[in-house]
């Protein structure tokens, strides 16, 4: 089965290294020293006290010369997933899948949602629908990341904790290459678990994101101060609340209640967020995804959130004046 990872970072790079020792033809996007490192010594993954190495992977910066794929994993933060959607296409054959595995609300969210296939894009995430068009809705899987990596040097991803990778058809279908998918996933080691709707589970990592997130950016508190000081908990639960009457208005699911998301991501610890890691490594944040999208999904669904915009607002100003926010 051939595999394309488009970003070849942690997540990307766990994934390919997964994958390839598995005996898939693995092919990874990549570019800079994180490209050079992979082609002269393959692809590197530090997992449980081991050193597994992928070499038998095509590495490449550019897309026409992978060609056609079975699937292509798009592992890149969503605001550049869309800044490269114009390097997708020469990935793409007839029966290509596209699998968004990154957070926060994805480009296709509202394709075979609810009663109308009529195209609905969200400008915080694909403005002008630019990936709605260049990739197109029926190809897209959604996928939930739930494993933490990261990338210690070029070409070397750590693996933390975590293998889960839950799937879904954004109709809810139980297809055919959803679940070949699945089965590659699991052949390598991992768990992909599939959902009927994977808007639940989308949403259900999104809950937290939508608050931790940016209130980490900026206090730079880690995930434990985050969910337990009794400021920073409530802005966060009233945020949540927020999130979660949108969600519902659009059909979601939550099969737990804000108290146990919140208890749930306390007791991860210590833990320094996407967001502030990004902020304090001098790199684009990813906003948009995770908070501008949410506020949209309010606008559109005539939710209220105060507690959302000024939370966005401000993290916004702080990442401009970092300059890591366009």
């Amino acid at each position: 089965m051939k595999f394309c990872i488009f970003g070849a970072g942690a997540i990307g790079g766990y994934l390919g290294v997964q994958l390839s020792l598995a005996g898939n033809d693995v092919t990874l996007i990549a570019r800079g020293k994180n490209l050079e490192a992979i082609r002269k010594d393959g692809m590197k993954l530090l997992i449980d006290d081991e050193e597994r190495v992928a070499k038998d992977v095509i590495a490449t910066d550019n897309t026409e010369e992978a060609g056609p794929q079975d699937y292509v994993i798009v592992a890149t933060k969503a605001h550049q997933a869309y800044e490269s959607a114009h390097q997708i296409p020469p990935l793409l054959g007839p029966e290509t899948a596209v699998v968004t595995a990154m957070n926060g609300v994805p480009w296709w969210y509202f394709y075979k949602h609810g009663n109308t296939d009529q195209p609905r894009t969200l400008d915080s995430v694909d403005p002008e629908g630019l990936q709605w068009k260049s990739i197109g809705p029926e190809r897209a899987i959604g996928c939930v990341v739930f494993p933490a990596t990261e990338l210690i040097g070029p070409g070397v991803v750590k693996h933390v904790y975590g293998d889960k990778f839950t799937l879904g058809e954004p109709d809810g279908s139980l297809s055919d290459r959803v679940q070949a998918l699945s089965t590659a996933l699991i052949e390598a080691g991992l768990q992909a678990p599939i959902r009927d709707n994977i808007r639940d589970d989308i949403w259900k990592k999104l809950w937290g994101n939508l608050c931790f997130n940016p209130v980490s950016a900026l206090t730079h508190a880690t995930l434990d101060i985050v969910t337990m000081d009794p400021g920073t908990r409530a802005i966060c639960r009233k945020m949540m609340l927020e999130g979660q009457e949108i969600g519902e208005k659009l059909g979601v699911h939550f099969r737990i209640d804000v108290d146990q998301r919140i208890e749930g991501a306390a007791k991860v610890g210590a833990h320094r967020t996407s967001m502030l890691t990004d902020l304090l490594k001098g790199r684009l944040m990813e906003i948009d995804a995770l908070v501008a999208a949410v506020q949209e999904l309010g606008r559109m669904t005539g939710v209220d959130t105060p507690y959302i915009d000024t939370v966005l607002a401000l993290v916004q100003q702080r990442a401009r004046v970092a300059g890591l926010y366009h």
